[in-house]
């Protein structure tokens, strides 16, 4: 074996241990729910049907410590979900360091490829910590189970989300994601802040795409394991799988569907 090869296949070691270590370590924390009343398994096994949580008392005060410990919550848990999925892109861009003129630092500039990836789904992890804190000072959320109370709302959420499956701009982002050789080609920067540059655009179009997604987790329950990883392995399929054109449409339709049936549930039962 070559130099080249061996140096190749340590650069790969490295950034895909790196990788398997930030996914078991965030996945560790999500399920301990560190910091949490309660772990995402006793949660998930509290759990009740859409729309009527558990109820269990008043929630946690927000102050400067919980909003820190919730907005952690939401990022570490981006990570778990999101990380496995941008393996492919992280290892092409390993493949594409090695080959150019910064070959020396590749792996160091990969995982700064994957740092840029996952802060950008920190901005998303704010917003969601802020609607959270939002839906909890206006009663439409359950402070303990982190899920909505009222069975139209959710409705309306899953509806929101199945008809952005069909928006252009979920289509648009869908595209780079499932294309990470032609997204380095137009994307690719020098140095270690251009890896960060690159990562974080390749994790504003992820976001893009998935966001919506995401937000089901206030339906189904924040910390609710089914739902953290059925929406995960989704999202991996959507990214991987770029031949099933049907997925997405089905996926928005089924969304739909059951948005107004919840919506129509709730209108019905209050007359």
């Amino acid at each position: 074996m070559g130099a080249v090869e061996r140096l190749m296949r340590q650069d790969t070691a490295i950034v895909l241990g790196g990788v398997g270590l930030i996914v078991l370590t965030a996945g560790w924390y999500t399920v301990a729910g560190i910091g949490m009343n309660m772990s995402a398994v006793e949660m998930t096994r509290m759990a009740g049907p859409i729309g009527a949580p558990m109820q269990m008392g008043g929630g946690a005060v927000w102050n400067a410590g919980y909003l820190v410990l919730i907005f952690l919550m939401w990022w570490v848990m981006m990570i778990a979900m999101m990380t496995p999925s941008a393996a492919p892109a992280v290892l092409l861009y390993v493949a594409l360091k090695r080959m150019g003129p910064e070959k020396s630092r590749t792996a160091l500039l990969s995982l700064l490829f994957l740092s840029g990836y996952l802060i950008a789904w920190a901005g998303f992890s704010a917003a969601a910590t802020a609607a959270q804190w939002g839906m909890e000072a206006t009663g439409l959320s359950d402070g303990p189970m982190m899920t909505i109370r009222s069975a139209g709302f959710a409705g309306l959420i899953l509806l929101a989300a199945g008809a952005y499956q069909f928006s252009t701009l979920k289509t648009a982002c869908l595209r780079h994601c499932q294309s990470p050789a032609r997204f380095l080609a137009q994307h690719n920067h020098p140095g270690a802040w251009g890896a960060m540059r690159t990562g974080a655009a390749h994790g504003v179009y992820c976001l893009g795409c998935c966001w919506a997604l995401m937000a089901l987790l206030f339906v189904g329950g924040v910390m609710n394991l089914y739902w953290i990883v059925g929406i995960a392995l989704y999202v991996a399929a959507e990214k991987l799988m770029p031949r099933a054109i049907w997925l997405v449409p089905a996926t928005g339709a089924g969304l739909c569907i059951l948005g107004v049936w919840l919506i129509a549930q709730a209108v019905f039962s209050t007359t």
